[in-house]
Order: C-alpha cells, then structure tokens, then sequence
C-alpha cells in the first residue's frame, strides 16, 4: 500500500511540476505577444482546460475524432510555447503572425471547449434507446380478456292445463262429427274454437281430447 501511494505521489509531483514549466511558457509567450496583466495568465490557464475537456472525451469513448482534433490543437498551443520559449523565438521581437495567433487563441478556445462540454454523445443516445428496446421487448404480452358469459336464457314455465268440462268435449265431438259430415276433413283447431266460441288454450286443449 505505502510502495502504491509512493507512486502516485510521485506521479502527481510530476506532473505538477510540468504544468507549472507549461503555464509559466505559455504566459511568457502571451506576454510577448503583447498580452500583459490578467490576460496572460488566462491563456495558459485556457490551453489547459482545453486539454482536460479533450481528455475526459476521449475517455468517454464517443465522439473521438473531434476529440483528438482539439486534444492535438491544445497540445501544439502548449508545445509550441514551450519550443518558442527555449532560444529559437525572440520574445523581444515576436513576428506579427504569432500575435495574430495569440490574439485568436481565445476564441478557437472557447469554441472547442464549448463543442466538448456540450455536444451529446451519440454512444449514450443509442444506449438508452436499446435499453429501451429491451425493456420493451421482455414486457410480459397483454393476455386478452375473456369473453362476456352470456346469461343462459329460461324456457318459459309450462302453463298449467286448462280445465275442460265433460260436457264441453261432448259438444265438441258432435261438432266436429257433423263438420266431417259436411266437408269430409276432421275438423282443426281454429274452427272448433269458432264453433265453440271458447279461448284459444279452451280450444287447444278440447281438440286434444277429440
């Protein structure tokens, strides 16, 4: 455990020192290109924070090709005010097109930085949309409901035998006696009641007794 912090406190020590070389280079670089006071300690602190964004999304692992194209911007503006800074550039006498280029700097800065920390990365979009799609697809099926019983209809109650009298019957065979006499059909249910002059269920049940 003690070696692994030992590590790690000297990898931090490291870096910190050649941030500290970088930012103090960058500044140098900024202040000779006519930039004094608050802004030239901004530019270096700008071309740091550039790298960083760069950095984290290229560890997201999406959108890596714009990624690398501001990670690799950064890392020239950085580079190149260290290189510049070593002898080969008279900070006495800068040429006109790097204060061109440091006088731009802010803006590409703020444009890569902003392209970084807000485009959407692409990778989670789909992700969610497949998690979705899963999702989706392991939903248990509707199971449809079963149909509505219909109530089983009742036969109507049988009505109760109508009564007949002995005596009603005996004119209804003479009646239909003399009909098949006349016409040589028995005689049906409807006439017998016309006859008789009785209720059809009167007459119904009498033809039943003929």
């Amino acid at each position: 455990m003690r070696v692994h912090l030992g590590r790690v406190d000297a990898v931090l020590v490291q870096a910190l020192i050649a941030a500290a070389l970088s930012f103090a280079h960058l500044h140098d670089v900024a202040t000779a290109a006519g930039q004094d006071g608050w802004k030239a300690w901004a530019y270096p602190i700008s071309v740091d924070l550039l790298l960083v964004a760069a950095w984290r999304r290229l560890r997201s692992g999406t959108a890596k090709a714009a990624a690398w194209c501001w990670f690799v911007i950064a890392l020239v503006a950085s580079l190149g005010a260290n290189v510049a800074t070593a002898g080969l550039l008279d900070l006495d006498d800068v040429p006109a097109w790097l204060r061109i280029l440091v006088a731009g700097w802010p803006a590409v800065a703020f444009l890569g930085g902003t392209l970084l920390a807000h485009s959407a990365p692409k990778a989670a979009t789909e992700e969610v949309g497949a998690d979705v799609i899963e999702d989706q697809e392991h939903e248990p099926e509707a199971t449809p409901a079963p149909p509505p019983v219909q109530p089983a209809i009742e036969a109507p109650p049988e009505q109760p035998p109508v009564p007949v009298p002995a005596a009603l019957v005996d004119h209804a065979r003479k009646v239909a006696a003399e009909h098949h006499t006349r016409t040589g059909t028995p005689i049906d249910t409807p006439t017998l009641r016309a006859r008789l002059g009785v209720p059809a269920p009167m007459a119904e049940a009498v033809a039943a007794q003929l």
